[in-house]
């Protein structure tokens, strides 16, 4: 009976532990969407900047009458958005990476709540067997 009991304990502190980290995982999961919501509004505000310094490059390349002039400024909004090029892949790199961080925690989620389903069912028919147990002595009889 105190053997019982104590896989009882066992089992519910299991449960308790299991619950415990999911909620761990679901503060994870938030702060990964989090990230990517911030990643993806950087990655937005990157592209409108893309944007507007390669349309800053259409208007100087037409309007501009002095060749060197046009040619120095070219060549650093050129470089301009070949860095902001640069920093919105670096940008989507870090987004897919956040991307797959999340599904693993999702996984990882997923597969903790399923052991503490089973530790769930584990405690249950550990109780139906203590009340069992506990009535069998009065009923010889236990379903």
């Amino acid at each position: 009976m105190s053997q019982l009991r104590i896989e009882a304990d066992a089992a519910n502190a299991r449960a308790d532990e299991a619950e415990f980290k999911i909620k761990g995982l679901e503060q994870k999961v938030l702060e990964l969407e989090q990230a990517i919501s911030s990643l993806e509004h950087k990655n937005g505000l990157l592209e409108t900047q893309l944007d507007a310094s390669e349309q800053k490059v259409t208007e100087l390349k037409a309007s501009s009458s002095d060749n060197e002039h046009t040619k120095s400024t070219s060549e650093g909004l050129l470089r301009k958005v070949q860095l902001l090029e640069d920093e919105l892949d670096a940008a989507e790199k870090n987004l897919k990476e956040t991307v797959e961080k999340l599904r693993q925690v999702d996984v990882k989620a997923e597969h903790f709540e399923r052991q503490v389903q089973r530790a769930e069912q584990e405690r249950d028919a550990w109780e139906k067997k203590s009340r069992c147990v506990s009535s069998y002595s009065t009923t010889l009889s236990c379903r």
